[in-house]
C-alpha cells in the first residue's frame, strides 16, 4: 500500500494564507493533497494542518483569507528582535544549544499576553477538537531545546498545541503546556520535513525554504527524503507569491494578496505535484 504524506512549513500571516490559497487551488484542479496519510505542521503550517481535515471545505477555507480584516493586531519583529534572533540560532554545530538560547529570548520577551494570543489562536482554529488522520504538530521546549511533536494521543489540547508552535521568539509568548514552556516548532526547521521518512510519497510545501545557522533548511531535508522516499516535492512560493507576501509575514494585511497567489500558483504546480502524489 502506498503511503503519502503532506508537510505544511512555516511562514506567518503570508505562509497560513498562501498555503491555504495553494491547496484549495490545486483541489479545484482535481488534485486534494489533504487526503494524506500523514500531516505535518510547523508555525503557520500548523494553524493550516489543523483546519484542513477538520471538516471546513477548503473553499470556505479560502475565502476566510480574502475576508475584511477583523482587527488583529499587526505583529512584527523589529531590527532589534532580528538581530537577537540570529545571535541566538548559533553556529550549527550546537542546535540544541542553539534553541535554548531562543528560549530563553521567549520568556524574557515583552510580548502580548498569553490569554489574549490563546484567544485569537482559538478564533482562527474554531474547535479544539483533533481533525481526523495522523497530524503531527511541532514545537520546541524554551528551557532545555528540546524538539517534539503533539498528536490527538497526546493529551494537548488542539489549541494549546498549535499556540505553541507558532509562538515565534520575541513575538509571541511561550505557550505552557504540562508545566512546560514550548514555542515555534520552526526553530528546528522551518517545515521539518524530516518527519515524514517512511513515508512513500512526500509533498513538502515552505513558504520559507531557508535555515539560518544552526536551523536546518528544508531543501537538505528533502533531499535526504529523496534517498529513501518512491517521490517528493518541494514547493517554495514562485515569484508572484513572494511579492504578495511584503515585507512583513506577520502582517495580517497580506492575507489576501498571498491566498490569491497561492491559488494562482497551484496552476504551474500542479503537473509535477500530481506525478508525485501519484
Amino acid at each position: 500500500m502506498t503511503t503519502r504524506a503532506l508537510v505544511l512549513g512555516a511562514g506567518g500571516e503570508a505562509g497560513v494564507s498562501w498555503e491555504i490559497g495553494l491547496l484549495a487551488g490545486l483541489a479545484d484542479r482535481g488534485l486534494d493533497l489533504t487526503d494524506a496519510d500523514l500531516v505535518v505542521g510547523t508555525s503557520a503550517g500548523a494553524g493550516v494542518a489543523a483546519v484542513i481535515n477538520s471538516g471546513v471545505s477548503l473553499p470556505e477555507l479560502y475565502q476566510a483569507q480574502l475576508a475584511p480584516l477583523n482587527g488583529e493586531p499587526v505583529a512584527r519583529m523589529t531590527r532589534w528582535t532580528i538581530a537577537r534572533f540570529v545571535w541566538a540560532a548559533g553556529p550549527a554545530r550546537r542546535p540544541d544549544r542553539a534553541r535554548r538560547r531562543l528560549g530563553r529570548m521567549a520568556v524574557r520577551a515583552r510580548t502580548s499576553p498569553p490569554a489574549e494570543r490563546r484567544a485569537v489562536i482559538e478564533h482562527r482554529l474554531g474547535t479544539h477538537d483533533w481533525p481526523a488522520g495522523k497530524l503531527l504538530i511541532t514545537a520546541v521546549d524554551a528551557d532545555t531545546g528540546e524538539f517534539t511533536t503533539f498528536d490527538a494521543g497526546s493529551g494537548v489540547d488542539l489549541v494549546d498545541a498549535v499556540g505553541a508552535s507558532c509562538a515565534v521568539p520575541g513575538v509571541w509568548p511561550p505557550v505552557i503546556i504540562n508545566g512546560r514552556r514550548w514555542i515555534d516548532g520552526g526553530m528546528r526547521s522551518p517545515a521539518n520535513a524530516d518527519l515524514a521518512a517512511g513515508y512513500d510519497r512526500v509533498v513538502v510545501v515552505a513558504p520559507i525554504t531557508r535555515g539560518l545557522r544552526s536551523i536546518a533548511g528544508v531543501t537538505d531535508q528533502v533531499t535526504e527524503l529523496g534517498r529513501s522516499c518512491q517521490a517528493v516535492a518541494l514547493v517554495g512560493p514562485d515569484t508572484a507569491a513572494a511579492a504578495a507576501f511584503g515585507r512583513n509575514l506577520l502582517d495580517p494585511a497580506c492575507r489576501a494578496p498571498s491566498a490569491r497567489a497561492g491559488y494562482a500558483q497551484a496552476g504551474a504546480a500542479r503537473a509535477d505535484l500530481a506525478a508525485v502524489w501519484g
